[in-house]
């Protein structure tokens, strides 16, 4: 199997490729046989027809690209459709709005609405057909889990969950020292290496490179700011140079620019949707339509953010200040309708306008949970090297159960990462799990239940 891995790439383009030239031939058909001679200002023939299919897959390629919708292999058959339908609906509203506003009048949809059912159907084939024979010829590989001091059940858990990507063979204590770990994962396709300090993970590293043995392991707080490091050759030695100062004065000022032009546009086109929502919140309980809390942003500076009220008026009237859970009975009718569909976060758009936070960024946290995290997680305070944000790369990727760790790991790749085409990522990827039906899935942020000083202590100390 090992001799195959090496054409996994290949087989991921013909797969790839496969799904464009469907979903673009399509395209060209309901635009050549119903819209081309209907228009009445641009009809296109020849070169412009083909320009128009080029835009139209390079749009989709892009949608799909963001949302995984080519990660066959890697993603579940049922998030491949999804991310793909997703994109479709994205991509064909687009170009309906683009070619009726070229045509000067609103074409009939029909066509594009046939089109995209057919496309989907297509994609649903596809997916499928594509999946089988992708593990067809990759199958599970066996891996081997090498675990530290940390308890390792709901890791394998996790693992133990995509069965089509992993056969988990054999857990290893890295106590029982270097040359017995090596013996028991020989043979093995790939390594986990599972909460291991840093001295022996990379000896048992070294040994699986010198072996062609696949690793995967899970990063320190260390691994990710040096993974973001500069190479400087100023001599015959090389450096990592991890500047550690956050982003540049060009890329404050144009994301500050962004958020602006955006929230404000956004302000506009959900005026109506939050003066529904107003009245709503009002006439149920005649009680305040906002909820107003204190929260840390980018140098640990205190604001007050904004949110619709969603839970029964004075929740935390004993002054001790709780997360709402899954259940929460404080969570009022309306607030379960607006929550589900989070239109509570709404007026968070008026605090990116005003500055204290950013579209993008780690959410913002309580100063007291921040403080009892700092005590038992000194990285914690890493978060605020950015601006808060009314969305984050922890909330698109993880979940509502994530470890607070591991939350804490996807800010700090978020914070090492930055780039505007990494903003725009996220934004992107938010408006799929908005409409996404497992939402309630995704993590908001950091709950004080999760703070177990025995429990997190027994991975800090390892960074």
């Amino acid at each position: 199997m090992r001799d195959l891995k090496n054409y996994k790439g290949s087989v991921s383009i013909f797969i790839t490729l496969t799904i464009i030239t469907i979903q673009s031939l399509l395209f060209f058909l309901t635009w050549n046989l119903v819209y081309n001679d209907e228009m009445r200002y641009s009809p296109f023939y020849n070169k412009g027809l083909i320009l128009l299919v080029l835009i139209y897959a390079i749009m989709y390629i892009t949608f799909s690209n963001v949302y995984g919708g080519y990660k066959v292999g890697y993603l579940r058959v049922s998030d491949i459709i999804y991310s793909q339908i997703v994109s479709l609906v994205f991509v064909n509203i687009i170009t309906y709005a683009q070619v009726s506003l070229m045509d000067r009048r609103l074409l009939n949809p029909l066509a594009f609405i046939l089109m995209t059912i057919v496309q989907v159907f297509c994609t649903v084939i596809w997916a499928y057909t594509s999946n089988r024979f992708y593990f067809k010829v990759f199958p599970p590989i066996n891996i081997a889990i090498v675990f530290g001091n940390k308890n390792v059940d709901s890791f394998i858990d996790k693992m133990g969950k995509r069965w089509d990507k992993y056969k988990i063979c054999k857990t290893v204590d890295v106590g029982m020292g270097i040359e017995a770990v090596m013996a028991e994962i020989e043979g093995y396709d790939g390594v986990v290496i599972y909460d291991v300090e840093s001295f022996t993970r990379n000896r048992i590293l070294k040994e699986c490179y010198k072996k062609s043995i696949s690793v995967y392991m899970t990063p320190k707080i260390s691994d990710i700011i040096i993974g973001s490091s500069d190479e400087v050759h100023l001599f015959d030695t090389p450096l990592f140079l991890s500047k550690n100062t956050g982003m540049s004065y060009e890329q404050k000022f144009l994301k500050r620019a962004i958020d602006i032009i955006a929230s404000l546009v956004l302000i506009i086109l959900t005026s109506p949707i939050m003066l529904l929502v107003a009245v709503s919140i009002k006439l149920y309980d005649k009680g305040p339509v906002l909820f107003k809390q204190n929260r840390l942003t980018i140098d640990n500076k205190i604001f007050e953010i904004y949110k619709f009220r969603s839970m029964i008026i004075e929740a935390e009237k004993d002054g001790i200040p709780l997360m709402a859970s899954k259940d929460d009975d404080r969570i009022t009718k309306i607030g379960k309708v607006i929550r589900k569909i989070r239109f509570d976060e709404l007026p968070q758009l008026f605090n990116v306008l005003i500055g204290d936070m950013s579209l993008v960024g780690p959410r913002p946290e309580r100063p007291e949970i921040a403080s009892a995290y700092i005590e038992i997680i000194p990285e914690f305070e890493f978060r605020t090297k950015v601006k808060a944000g009314l969305t984050g790369y922890a909330q698109i990727m993880g979940k509502y159960n994530t470890r607070a760790y591991d939350k804490l790991k996807l800010d700090m790749m978020y914070i090492e990462k930055f780039s505007l085409l990494l903003d725009l990522k996220i934004l992107l990827m938010t408006f799929k799990y908005l409409f996404t039906p497992s939402n309630e899935e995704s993590t908001e942020g950091f709950d004080s239940s999760e703070l177990s000083a025995e429990y997190e202590c027994s991975v800090t100390k390892k960074d």
